[in-house]
């Protein structure tokens, strides 16, 4: 008769510890799926376009661009600016109202006030006008390019966090899978139709899978990370992201064309058209240079008006009678006596403040030309260095029109390649499915042994993971095409 083998309380831990994590992954997503906002790719995208620092830098690079704008229209307009100065000198110094030596303190002030209109500049403010206008056209272009290859970044990560939800449903299967199998090895061996060595199989299979699950939830948990990371949130920010239904894809990649998509990309991807006008704006610095060959005139005017402490009012000066003075002379060879006065002036009065400087108050205006005759080779050896760089940046410009043909062409060639893939797996996966069915009908059966059903069963488990793994990168690379030919990002 055969013999019963109780359950070993290594057993009843080992489905103790199994249920009880089964359970809490499931209560853990429940009461996440309560309390957390769903977040669609749509509103990821959008939210990552609100508060990425490279969406933020791309708006800050647009504005700064406006201003350039802005400054380079007002050079039209006349500079205007006033000065004072109030000081005091020492010692034999100039008295600035009278031009006159004094040795003595002098307290003095002025004001001035200086206005220039640019009349001809070598057509320099025209040229930097348009320039600017080139620039920001290309700053929120680049901008806007910014935006598109984040909202790629984005969906990948949407994407890779469903394919890891997605592996761990398929774990959580698993688990449940090796768990019923190993209860039914436990009856068989206990009824005695199995040895007693094969359990272990069970349970390591069982381990194994216990592990795979953890793993599967890390990885989404790490997901999670990267796309929040992309969106800018906090990482102790709780986050479910929307699960639709995400259909294998109608469309067929054989019809793509990569000189179709790669003429489509040309016209829609946005940092073509920057690339064109940031060349635009090169060949402009060529002119800019060329200004400062030509001859400049400007017209200017000036209102001044100065005050000084040693300064005296002689507009009302008067004399004071002197003494007699009485000079003996010759007049036609006789002695004779002249007497004369000489008046002695009063001490002119303290010249006030207010009238010193309504008095003193100057004005003049004019022209000034200047012609640039030699500067030490500046001006044309600036005027080569534009040319080179716009020179410079028509290559950099072909180079990224060649790296936007070899993205193009890649991504053509790895949505066919990713529809064989996904074909095969799928295949395989079938295949698998019914080797693992035949091999459990045979171990029921005593046919086989546990390492030939445990060996079919890691098979169906690796073709599983292999065709998930293929259907997810078979969505991407599509998208990838759909991002090339200027389609919105949609799961859809």
């Amino acid at each position: 008769m055969p013999r019963r083998v109780p359950l070993c309380r290594n057993n009843t831990e080992i489905m103790s510890r199994t249920l009880l994590l089964f359970f809490a992954v499931l209560l853990a997503s429940a009461t996440t799926g309560l309390s957390q906002k769903v977040w669609s790719l749509e509103e990821c995208i959008e939210y990552a376009r609100q508060n990425s620092l490279l969406a933020k830098q791309a708006q800050y690079n647009v504005r700064s661009s406006e201003l350039q704008l802005k400054l380079d229209k007002f050079q039209r307009l006349p500079n205007l600016n006033a000065t004072a100065n109030i000081g005091e000198q020492f010692g034999r110094t100039i008295d600035p109202t009278s031009n006159l030596f004094v040795t003595q303190n002098v307290l003095f002030n002025g004001y001035q006030i200086n206005a220039s209109i640019p009349v001809f500049n070598g057509f320099r403010i025209n040229n930097s006008v348009k320039q600017s206008k080139v620039n920001l056209q290309a700053a929120q272009l680049e901008g806007e390019a910014t935006l598109n290859d984040l909202a790629l970044q984005v969906a990948q990560a949407y994407l890779t966090i469903l394919l890891s939800e997605e592996q761990v449903v398929n774990a959580q299967r698993q688990l449940e899978l090796s768990q019923n199998q190993l209860d039914q090895a436990l009856k068989q061996i206990a009824a005695g139709s199995l040895p007693d060595n094969d359990r272990y199989d069970f349970e390591a299979q069982l381990a194994r899978d216990e592990q795979s699950l953890v793993v599967a939830q890390n990885n989404v948990d790490l997901n999670y990370l990267s796309l929040k990371q992309l969106m800018m949130l906090d990482p102790e920010t709780e986050m479910e992201v929307e699960k639709p239904e995400v259909p294998r894809p109608a469309v067929d990649p054989d019809q793509f064309d990569a000189r179709e998509v790669f003429s489509t990309a040309m016209q829609t991807q946005p940092i073509i058209r920057a690339n064109d006008l940031r060349l635009e704006s090169s060949r402009l610095d060529e002119k800019l240079a060329k200004s400062a060959i030509w001859p400049s005139l400007s017209v200017f005017g000036n209102l001044n008006s100065n005050y000084s402490s040693v300064a005296r009012d002689i507009s009302n000066r008067t004399f004071i009678e002197g003494v007699p003075i009485q000079n003996d002379v010759l007049i036609n060879g006789e002695p004779s006596t002249i007497t004369f006065f000489e008046d002695i002036p009063q001490i002119p009065e303290a010249y006030p403040y207010f009238d010193q400087i309504g008095d003193n108050f100057g004005q003049s205006f004019g022209a000034q030309l200047s012609v640039p005759i030699y500067n030490r080779h500046q001006n044309i050896i600036a005027v080569e260095q534009a040319r080179v760089s716009a020179l410079n940046r028509e290559v950099t410009n072909q180079q990224q029109i060649q790296q936007l043909k070899t993205d193009v062409e890649r991504a053509v060639q790895n949505a066919k390649a990713s529809l064989e893939s996904l074909e095969a797996a799928e295949r395989s996966l079938e295949a698998a499915r019914i080797a693992y069915d035949n091999a459990q009908k045979r171990f029921n059966l005593g046919a086989i042994n546990t390492l030939q059903l445990t060996t079919a069963r890691n098979t169906l488990d690796q073709a599983q993971a292999s065709f998930t793994q293929a259907r997810y990168q078979y969505i991407f690379d599509l998208k990838t095409v759909d991002f090339y030919l200027g389609k919105e990002l949609t799961l859809e």
